[in-house]
């Protein structure tokens, strides 16, 4: 199988994930022409750089002649020019990777004072030239980043605004994303835990801890870290992208590596190279070939790790679990069984990958009261699958979509995400169920 894995050692961003696209191997014109095609005044400027002694490239989005800013040399330069005046509401998205506020207009006369709602944009990410697979991979990027937006500022998704800059820089992003993502033919994109930095950043919303909000909303559920960079290491554009685009997260799988890119950040850091890293290759879980009956199957080993229970509280085994899908098992789950001297007792197994064994059995010797853990190994068939998001009344939910031979086999709402939004929003949860169905059903029809 091929895959895309994402190394994201220093976090990602918008234009990284493009400039590692380009650097794999996915044409410069066709992103230029895909910009050009939009015409909504935008540009793309090519270069490499060096970033701490590796070799990247860097790709800008030009607006109106002018290239986007960091986050905290635009709201730097904004302080210093409007002093205390307050700023309204803006889009925390791209006024920290490209942004512009309302205020802004009055330091950038020449920008234009029309805002663009989501359906506006999505309106032009609608009747642009492009494959129906892009067209929906950029809408939902970009959903993800109003969905994002919205719950933060606690208003419907139709009150977030772009400004022409913001908007422009937005459908730019996700478009390219989505073509790009396409033009590497990759069925799967696999990401490593993601360094989000570390202290503040200066955004609409003023001084915030690293990350900003709307970049931790869009991370829910993937694993992240700090490490000693005082920065802002992972936008809510390349949190999006990750939100959409990625299946799966861990350790880069075993895989035969074809095409290596490198896509450089805005910022050069002394001694930590600012890039993001793109493999791409065939996987070791390979397709199966015997028949159309096991044709596109993935084959992988695992590790299958069984405990006798007789003598623990009960309620211990629920933390156990929970604590086993943390450290990254497949599946757990329980037996009853009759032991000896006839008493009651419980196995509990967990299945794993291979990189996650022994950390899950020294889980079960420090949690359990086993006093022995027995393990095998087995190999196991598995329909390929990923996520694709859909926008319910609520909020965004990914749908879990399972293939054979190349057709959706099986899909279901992701439990976690109606679970959170039932909570949220004080509504049953087979309702938050049916409508992600619904949602589902209409787009894969309409």
């Amino acid at each position: 199988m091929r895959i895309a894995y994402l190394d994201c050692f220093s976090g990602i961003s918008g234009d990284m994930f493009l400039g590692a696209l380009l650097d794999a191997g996915v044409s410069f014109e066709l992103l230029e022409k895909t910009v050009a095609d939009l015409n909504i005044g935008a540009t793309l400027e090519l270069s490499r750089v060096d970033r701490a002694g590796i070799s990247a490239t860097k790709l800008d989005v030009v607006v109106n002649g002018e290239k986007d800013m960091p986050r905290e040399e635009f709201w730097a330069r904004r302080h210093e020019q409007v002093g205390s005046r307050g700023h309204s509401h803006t889009d925390e998205a791209h006024s920290h990777e490209h942004g512009r506020s309302e205020d802004d207009e009055q330091e950038h006369p020449h920008h234009s004072r029309h805002a663009c709602s989501p359906s506006d944009i999505l309106h032009i990410i609608g009747k642009a030239a492009l494959s129906e697979r892009a067209k929906r991979t950029a809408s939902e990027i970009f959903l993800a980043l109003g969905t994002a937006e919205a719950k933060i500022h606690n208003v419907g998704i139709e009150d977030i605004h772009f400004h022409e800059v913001g908007a422009a820089d937005a459908i730019v992003d996700t478009v390219c994303a989505a073509v790009g993502a396409e033009a590497l033919g990759v069925e799967q994109f696999i990401c490593s835990p993601l360094n989000v930095g570390s202290g503040t950043v200066t955004c609409a919303h003023g001084v915030m801890p690293v990350p900003a909000p709307a970049t931790l909303e869009l991370l829910r559920g993937a694993p992240i870290y700090s490490d000693d960079i005082q920065n802002e290491l992972v936008t809510p554009t390349g949190a999006a992208i990750v939100k959409v685009l990625v299946s799966s997260f861990g350790l880069r799988p075993v895989m035969t590596i074809e095409k290596i890119g490198y896509g450089a950040g805005a910022r050069n850091f002394s001694g930590h190279a600012n890039v993001l890293r793109l493999s791409v290759g065939e996987a070791d879980a390979l397709p199966l070939h015997s028949g159309d009956a096991g044709a596109n199957l993935i084959e992988e080993e695992i590790a299958i790790l069984d405990a006798n229970l007789d003598d623990l509280n009960p309620q211990l085994i629920g933390y156990i679990v929970d604590l086993a899908f943390a450290e990254g098992a497949l599946d757990v789950f329980t037996t009853p069984v009759l032991m000896k001297k006839n008493r009651p007792g419980t196995v509990l197994t967990v299945v794993t990958r291979a990189e996650h064994e022994e950390k899950l059995r020294m889980l079960l010797f420090r949690e359990s009261s086993t006093l022995g853990v027995r393990t095998r190994h087995e190999k196991r068939h598995a329909l390929p699958r990923h996520y694709e998001g859909v926008i319910t009344p609520w909020g965004e939910v990914r749908m879990k979509v399972a293939t054979l031979d190349g057709t959706v086999s099986q899909y279901a709402p992701e439990y976690e995400d109606c679970r959170r939004i039932a909570v949220e929003h004080h509504v049953p949860l087979k309702a938050v169920m049916q409508e992600a169905l619904r949602s589902y059903m209409d787009r894969k029809n309409g």
